[in-house]
């Protein structure tokens, strides 16, 4: 019997995985809650915040982070088209990146990207928020919360998916890169992100405090 003596083919490591909390932890403030704040008229905006009274008195028992978003999604953005809200998101983005952005966040991803990482933002923002964002920033994945839209296109003022937060950031991850998916390092600042960081190396939590000089 002959033996064969090529060289078996064994797998190039991949580079390693390091992922990010966006609001909050790159942001010095909720992303969402901004571009709604941005998009509407003063009044229009005092005026919805005013009709999510109940949802809010609901929230103080019920502690439904996804509920509270579903409705402000619905009273602000409900039919609008995937196009126009895009659009929108990338002239917030655009106008409000410097504003938001915390540089001891953004020296930590570039020192990453530096390295070689594979850089992934989990987020429980809507992803046409987060989406402008993390292109400028050169993410190589976003991992949101997805809104649906109705059969002619327009937003229902629904989720597609679960809240991005907490175990779903997990379920998510093993999702995008597999069942024993590990991170080098993970980055967040509040208990929905404390999944997220147990099954990383580098769990860097609440450690990012800086300030853009114009925010």
């Amino acid at each position: 019997m002959t033996q064969d003596r090529r060289p078996l083919r064994t797998k190039a490591p991949q580079p390693p995985l390091v992922a990010f909390d966006f609001d909050g932890t790159i942001t010095t403030r909720d992303s969402f809650t901004a571009f709604l704040r941005w998009r509407a008229d003063p009044a229009r905006y005092a005026l919805g915040l005013a009709r999510l009274a109940p949802a809010g008195v609901r929230y103080l028992f019920d502690k439904d982070r996804g509920r509270i978003k579903a409705a402000a999604a619905t009273e602000f953005l409900r039919g609008l088209t995937a196009p126009e809200l895009e659009a929108d998101a990338e002239s917030f983005a655009v106008e409000t990146a410097p504003m938001l952005f915390r540089p001891d966040a953004l020296a930590t991803w570039r020192r990453w990207r530096a390295e070689g990482a594979r850089l992934v933002i989990v987020s429980a923002s809507p992803s046409f928020v987060v989406a402008p964002f993390a292109e400028r920033l050169g993410a190589d994945r976003l991992i949101a919360t997805e809104l649906a839209y109705d059969s002619d296109g327009r937003a229902t003022g629904r989720f597609a998916t679960p809240n991005c937060r907490g175990p779903e950031k997990v379920a998510r991850l093993r999702e995008a890169f597999g069942e024993d998916v590990t991170l080098r390092a993970a980055y967040g600042d509040t208990a929905g992100d404390r999944e997220m960081l147990q099954i990383a190396e580098i769990q860097g939590f609440k450690i990012f405090q800086g300030r853009p000089e114009f925010g």
